[in-house]
């Protein structure tokens, strides 16, 4: 039976999408260039600021510019970091239910430490996670298992009877390499050309809510 889960953060756990929205087209406006529609940019949350950036402003890794743009987005974002996030809906509710069940909860996430802590600590959620695990935790980020396995070792779980909740293609790769049960978060920041069915994950959700009936299924 599932004992413990573990959260991808952006898309999964926390709604981030308006925030890195806004701050990407903060900095496009700074550069001149007009803003972008927020369904454009929600796609690419997941995938982190690399690939926000090549949206912006069609600068890879390597390109002139790309770094400075880059932590200018960063650094607006970090400033700016709770404004208009918040969980989704009924994700509250899914943790104060694992909560008075005594399930532990924690997070894996590729967001580098410096972004993350201070977005749980604006979302009261640093507290009460058994575990964070941030981008640069470990030298491995996900796909690799490491940090889901380090995760594990910190909550003192066994891998399977852990379920790793994300709403990318490296989150279910990542569960499935740490030998986790995996769940894909439907409602998250899933691109209009990704196939889900194909990430070969455990199963799928459609809303937080829908998790805790999940937790049978895999029990069965």
């Amino acid at each position: 039976m599932i004992e413990h889960i573990l959260f991808d953060l952006d898309g999964t756990l926390a709604d981030t999408a308006d925030d890195l929205a806004n701050a990407l087209n903060a900095i496009r406006l700074n550069h001149g260039l007009t803003s972008l529609p927020n369904q454009v940019i929600r796609p690419t949350v997941s995938l982190g600021g690399d690939a926000m950036i090549k949206l912006g402003f069609n600068l890879k890794k390597g390109n002139t510019d790309f770094e400075s743009t880059r932590d200018e987005f960063l650094n607006y974002y970090r400033a700016n970091i709770a404004k208009e996030t918040r969980m989704f809906d009924g994700m509250e509710e899914l943790l104060l239910i694992l909560e008075n069940e005594n399930i532990p909860w924690g997070i894996v996430t590729n967001k580098p430490s410096w972004l993350t802590e201070p977005l749980l600590k604006a979302m009261s959620l640093d507290k009460r996670a058994a575990c964070v695990i941030s981008g640069d935790t470990l030298k491995q980020r996900k796909p690799h298992p490491a940090p889901i396995l380090h995760a594990c070792k910190l909550m003192s779980s066994n891998p399977t009877t852990t379920l790793y909740i994300g709403d990318a293609q490296r989150d279910i790769e990542a569960g499935r390499r740490a030998g986790t049960k995996t769940l894909i978060a439907l409602y998250g920041y899933i691109d209009i050309d990704d196939n889900p069915a194909n990430w070969d994950a455990d199963s799928m959700v459609s809303s937080p809510i829908e998790i805790y009936d999940k937790l049978s299924v895999f029990c069965n």
